[in-house]
């Protein structure tokens, strides 16, 4: 694999504003940031910071008031709503929180049900190769309602590499799980990184989980004010605490 020089995503004076006059909210403000390809990042700051709404723009899940987002090469900026939508599922995978699954269908079908919508017969060497990773081969056939939510993430994030995406976003994805069932998540996206070339980007709240990253990017009032390479969990905390006082809140 060639050096980390290829932005996989990148924003470039990304300005993201709500309401008007006096309830008028920036919660982007001229963001410019760029995100290697074979790289895990994570994004990180205090509520409010905008770091979700950064993520939701660079994923074309919200649209910017002005600047440019592009992702494997294509400005978003200019795409129709049917181009975007070709472009979120050929380009991006997507880890959620709340795992997004389709209830009535098995682990299997919701791992391909993205290809499946596109017409795309999944690569089944490099599917194979995920799945065995993932350890799900024995939960194929399970639906979500018979899996731990452990097993659950782990289905939706073998759904968000099964098309082999530019970039594979996630948004807390260990928030509704456990310590050790996080753990394994994180291992999963640190793994897709380093054994898939994956570019992984994470928004997170949590300083254990930043430390599984490459690279944190810290953001406070909708702009990006530091970042940190091989970050460790208690590295990460003390730069946390430093953006959180300021506001007089607690880490």
């Amino acid at each position: 694999m060639t050096a980390h020089t290829t932005a996989a995503a990148r924003a470039v004076d990304l300005t993201k504003t709500y309401g008007t006059g006096d309830t008028r909210v920036v919660a982007l403000d001229s963001v410019t940031v760029e995100f290697a390809e074979g790289e895990f990042t994570a994004i990180m700051g205090p509520s409010g910071s905008g770091k979700s709404t950064l993520m939701h723009c660079l994923a074309g899940l919200d649209s910017a008031s002005s600047g440019s987002v592009h992702v494997a090469g294509t400005d978003l900026t200019g795409l129709s709503d049917k181009e975007m939508t070709r472009l979120r599922r050929d380009r991006i995978g997507f880890v959620f929180q709340s795992f997004n699954l389709v209830p009535t269908l098995t682990a299997l079908e919701n791992i391909t049900l993205p290809l499946d919508i596109a017409g795309r017969r999944p690569d089944r060497e490099w599917l194979d190769s995920v799945l065995t990773r993932l350890g799900l081969l024995d939960r194929l056939g399970h639906r979500p309602g018979e899996m731990s939510g452990g097993q659950q993430q782990r289905v939706a994030c073998a759904r968000a590499l099964a098309g082999r995406p530019a970039v594979v976003f996630a948004d807390e994805p260990t928030g509704n799980l456990d310590s050790r069932s996080g753990s394994e998540v994180l291992s999963i996206l640190r793994a897709a990184v380093d054994e898939f070339g994956q570019t992984v980007v994470i928004v997170t709240h949590d300083p254990r989980a930043a430390a599984y990253a490459d690279r944190v990017v810290f953001l406070a009032d909708g702009r990006t004010v530091d970042e940190m390479r091989d970050p460790t969990a208690d590295s990460v905390l003390d730069r946390m605490k430093a953006l959180d006082a300021p506001a007089g809140e607690t880490a």
